[in-house]
């Protein structure tokens, strides 16, 4: 890989996550709310239309967090040019077989440092300026998948700051893991729950977080605080009781 400045990494990252965000999440906002908004209004989970002036703040918030996420990129490629992180780019190092396995656990620490986090943020003396600009709209689109306040954002990127030095990981399955992850947070703030009511007692809504589950942690903020999986709200018995009978579409 090509040696640049820190400076250049820096844009060059910022000009990727900020065209994915508004690619995915703009994507997913002018498909289901103005394309498909009126034939899948019954599976809207809004209690009311969401508020342009909010949505505008989800976007800026957004774009703070890409310049958090893009220095901390630029930090791990500058440190991978040093030859000081556990990166690599030969997939066949370890195996393709570790490729899944790497990116699989990564999920599962993933979902687990985020879940510990978040609920932390969401303590009295943290919450407000730490989390609060997440939950600026009661009524989340695709537009607040990414935005965080700026501590959120620092702490959010640590967890990847981190792991490149931790766990080896190839290119590869590291950038399928923020695809993943963007993806996932996208359909968890869509507002639209695409799937049956039934499918939450099914096995499969019953241990991966979709977009009625994470509805319910913007109204109540006292539940459901997990990334991916279910499996440490309920756990820690943070999981609504009702969640099965909530918000059926």
């Amino acid at each position: 890989m090509a040696n640049h400045s820190f400076c250049f990494y820096s844009f060059f990252f910022f000009g990727i996550i900020f065209a994915r965000y508004f690619l995915i999440a703009g994507g997913a906002y002018l498909l289901f709310y103005s394309v498909l908004g009126k034939s899948l209004a019954k599976k809207s989970l809004h209690l009311k239309p969401p508020l342009s002036q909010l949505i505008w703040k989800d976007v800026e918030l957004s774009i703070l967090s890409a310049v958090v996420f893009a220095l901390c990129a630029a930090f791990i490629i500058s440190v991978y040019d040093l030859g000081v992180t556990l990166l690599y780019s030969d997939p066949f190092k370890y195996g393709l077989w570790y490729l899944v396995v790497s990116f699989l656990a990564i999920l599962v620490l993933q979902d687990t440092y985020f879940y510990f986090i978040h609920r932390i943020f969401h303590h009295r003396l943290l919450f407000r300026w730490m989390h609060s600009g997440h939950h600026i709209s009661r009524e989340p689109t695709p537009w607040s998948s990414f935005a965080f306040d700026l501590p959120e954002a620092i702490v959010q990127s640590f967890f990847l700051v981190s792991v490149v030095f931790i766990v080896p990981l190839h290119f590869i399955t590291l950038i399928a893991l923020l695809m993943t992850m963007t993806i996932w947070s996208v359909l968890n703030h869509l507002g639209f729950e695409l799937f049956p009511s039934s499918f939450k007692s099914h096995w499969f809504g019953k241990w991966f977080i979709g977009s009625t589950h994470h509805s319910i942690h913007h109204r109540k903020y006292t539940v459901h605080y997990g990334l991916y999986f279910t499996l440490w709200d309920k756990l820690l018995g943070t999981q609504d009781p009702n969640y099965e009978n909530e918000f059926h579409v």
